[in-house]
């Protein structure tokens, strides 16, 4: 027999199931396992610790029916009684928020997420379902606008507080050698989707020549195509364009120094400022975490290189860019001397066995960013005073073995991905053993990924996004 459906409210408004119908077979019910039947079954239940728009059509023939009233608090679970008797039987929830219906049937056509009908016109509240069969657990989202999630959260929220999907080696999604090619779509479509955060790592064409503004586009010591030289200009052209559209959102570029050339850190930052980002309109390059305020409409750098001697004196001697130079090698979890960046980075999986370890230490990694609780500033904290510090909790769901086949990157992230969404919609910032509630705002820091958006499932983007909400209800005084 199924195991009880639980379900999980990660959205800021209470929810309440107000009615469940099974299709398919009957299920046996304690009440002598009539059909066509209402009764209220409240106490029946008990407190416990991109999505496709599939159809939802009326209820019809249905062979049971249960009124019920059960609410689920923000960021609480439920367990119910409700389990399907058959694979073939589903079950159509009809759930309520301050009047407004949305229906749902369950299980979904497709494993991917799902978008909550409403039934009526206008809707002030748009839900996603993330049904897991296995576990029998549906997690309920807020259906996040992603092309301009940011749109919603205040001027003056610490940009490290936020929860934020990233890509690993970025515009690495064309025609590529094994272990080379780390993404399935480009990154307009990542943009587009949600993702807020780039890896980039590049090889100055001339680095001797500061007239020269080549930086080609690598991972490792391979270009990232084999069709032809692809260059950081035309990647940051598509941001720019992004963010003229979306001037709510913006963009934190993580870049880094790699390939077979001569070029020196000092060279890539010279380069950097005299080419690239020396137009504080378009980037933010302040040695500090920003506000998202300062942010929007902007790329925000995260070097992991050095400096040349005159970038050193920027922003009152105290350097350029957040500083993530001395990033730990390849480390489960490690706080930058900078404090602004820790960062897990355990990439070498060398065989399959080892990958458990890595979700291992990817969920550990989510556990720390979520028991941050971030500190509001006031008034007089904005007038000129940076945020509180709290670090970028930077989370690679990545690794790779160029010799194992098994462990190429989208290998690897058939395994990780599922297993990240699984457990933020199960486990992220749910109270710990014993009932101690450690919870803080369930941030999950910035969270780095592999061939997200594959055969268009986006869904671990929008459980990231929808980690949010936490924070957001805080910000509104709820």
């Amino acid at each position: 027999m199924a195991s009880p459906l639980v379900i999980r409210n990660v959205t800021s408004k209470p929810i309440e199931l107000k009615r469940c119908e099974y299709h398919g077979m009957a299920p046996s019910l304690s009440r002598g396992g009539l059909t066509n039947i209402s009764y209220n079954v409240t106490s029946l239940f008990r407190s416990a610790t991109s999505p496709a728009a599939a159809p939802v059509s009326g209820p019809t023939n249905s062979f049971v029916h249960q009124d019920l009233s059960i609410r689920v608090e923000p960021f609480t679970s439920i367990q119910t009684d409700i389990r399907p008797q058959s694979t073939n039987e589903t079950i159509h929830l009809t759930f309520e928020t301050e009047g407004e219906q949305h229906v749902l049937d369950t299980p979904t056509p497709t494993s991917n997420s799902t978008v909550l009908k409403p039934l009526s016109e206008n809707p002030r509240f748009n839900y996603t379902a993330v049904h897991l069969l296995e576990h029998s657990h549906l997690t309920l989202y807020s259906s996040a606008n992603l092309q301009t999630w940011m749109r919603s959260l205040r001027d003056d929220t610490p940009l490290s507080a936020l929860s934020i999907p990233g890509t690993h080696n970025s515009p690495t999604c064309h025609k590529a050698l094994p272990s080379v090619r780390c993404q399935a779509t480009s990154p307009p479509e990542q943009l587009g989707n949600g993702v807020r955060f780039f890896d980039v790592r590049v090889q100055p064409e001339a680095p001797e020549d500061p007239t020269k503004d080549g930086l080609v586009l690598v991972h490792g010591v391979f270009p990232i195509s084999l069709t032809g030289t692809k260059y950081l200009r035309g990647l940051i052209n598509e941001v720019y364009a992004f963010l003229d559209q979306n001037p709510s959102e913006t963009v934190v570029m993580s870049l880094k120094r790699e390939g077979t050339g001569n070029g020196t850190d000092a060279q890539l930052s010279r380069i950097l400022k005299d080419h690239y980002a020396g137009d504080p309109s378009r980037w933010f390059t302040a040695p500090r975490i920003p506000y998202l305020g300062e942010a929007r409409g902007k790329i925000v750098l995260i070097r992991r290189f050095g400096l040349d001697d005159g970038l050193r004196q920027e922003w009152g001697d105290a350097g350029w860019g957040i500083d993530a130079e001395n990033w730990a090698d390849n480390t489960p979890n490690a706080t930058c001397p900078s404090g602004d960046v820790c960062v897990q980075d355990f990439y070498e999986v060398l065989e399959t066995v080892n990958i458990e370890k890595k979700i291992q230490y990817s969920q550990e990694h989510l556990e720390r960013a979520a028991r941050c609780v971030c500190t509001l500033p006031t008034h007089d904290q904005l007038a000129g005073n940076p945020p509180p510090k709290q670090p970028f909790y930077i989370n690679f769901l990545t690794a790779s073995n160029f010799w194992k086949v098994g462990c190429w990157p989208e290998r690897i992230a058939a395994q990780l991905n599922p297993a990240i969404i699984d457990f933020l919609c199960r486990k992220h910032n749910e109270p710990g053993d014993g009932g101690s509630d450690q919870r803080g705002d369930g941030s999950t820091g910035i969270v780095v990924c592999d061939w997200v958006g594959y055969r268009g499932n986006w869904d671990l983007v929008r459980c990231i996004v929808g980690m949010n909400a936490k924070l957001e209800m805080r910000e509104q005084g709820l």
